[in-house]
């Protein structure tokens, strides 16, 4: 299933009516019903006589989030028709409402990604062999723009963020040693974002994706379900059919500047949301993890171990 149900009322109805009405799968209508769990965006579960669908309203928010629209709907379109993610039914540009099939099944928690994992390697090899997405994404890329979004209009900065940066720059140089090119990647593949019906999983939630390496994708699986570095090397290791010791350092610092870039993410979202969440703290949760993982005795380890295949 998907994230837990908020119950519907009237209030959606009136709320919504406008633009699902505009969409000629839905005006049929039984039912609409908040899922819970979006942060950038409003999900809705709508049920009609004929079926169930799921329709994703995005926030105003998305343009200084680095969230591309058409570029979700493309890859999500590929994703769809690739068998990884739910299929696309109707996008209406502008409109901010990206229309997908609805999937039964059961959304991870960490402890199922925890559980899962050489599933979810197979779910993300299929991924990353489908055609190429509509562009780049980029972490350095990302980190550096959400800094100057921050700094433009004055957004707060955590306690000696910027002193990270020769680090950063450490990481970069690192990785183009044994760079082995791009692969399409959803990039934000948090325990949410994994349904399982039982036979495959399902990969959904497309916002962010776009070329990246795979070594990011699988990083961030592993940091997001805050596992611990057992759980990485099993990742990678299924994964890649072997044990490698360079992706599970590639995959590890990838994984750091995640928590580094969306400390930033979080710190536009604390300024610019109007969801009742507490942006900040989660943010700061990501940069804690990430200033203790910048001065540990790995990050030098894994600075070695990324150039040595």
């Amino acid at each position: 299933m998907y994230p837990e149900c908020v119950p519907a009322d009237s209030v959606l109805e009136q709320e919504f009516a406008h633009l699902f009405n505009k969409v000629a799968r839905l005006q049929s209508r039984t039912s609409i019903t908040e899922l819970s769990g979006g942060l950038t965006n409003r999900n809705f579960l709508i049920q009609t006589p004929a079926d169930k669908f799921v329709a994703r309203v995005s926030s105003n928010s998305s343009s200084l989030l680095a969230i591309d629209r058409g570029s979700e709907f493309i890859n999500s379109t590929i994703a769809g028709k690739g068998g990884v993610g739910a299929e696309v039914l109707d996008y209406l540009p502008g409109e901010g409402l990206l229309l997908i099939s609805y999937i039964q099944g059961k959304t991870y928690s960490a402890d199922d990604v925890a559980a899962n994992l050489s599933r979810i390697a197979s779910s993300l090899r299929n991924l990353h062999a489908l055609d190429a997405f509509d562009h780049e994404f980029n972490m350095f890329n990302t980190q550096k723009n959400y800094l100057g979004i921050v700094q433009d209009n004055g957004f707060r900065v955590p306690d000696g963020y910027l002193d990270f940066a020769p680090r950063v720059e450490q990481i970069k140089k690192a990785f183009a040693v044994l760079f082995e090119g791009l692969v399409p990647c959803n990039n934000d593949l948090l325990p949410g974002n994994f349904i399982d019906d039982g036979g495959k999983i399902w990969l959904i939630d497309y916002e962010y994706s776009g070329n990246n390496d795979a070594c990011f994708e699988i990083g961030n699986v592993w940091a997001e379900a805050f596992l611990p570095i057992e759980a990485l090397e099993e990742l990678v290791t299924a994964y890649y059919g072997k044990y490698r010791p360079d992706k599970v350092a590639r995959a590890w610092l990838w994984a750091l500047m995640a928590k580094y870039g969306w400390t930033l993410w979080a710190s536009i979202q604390d300024s610019v949301s109007v969801l009742d969440f507490d942006f900040w703290e989660w943010g700061m949760s990501k940069y804690d993890l990430a200033r203790s993982e910048f001065t540990s005795d790995y990050f030098k380890q894994a600075l070695v171990a990324v150039t040595e295949k």
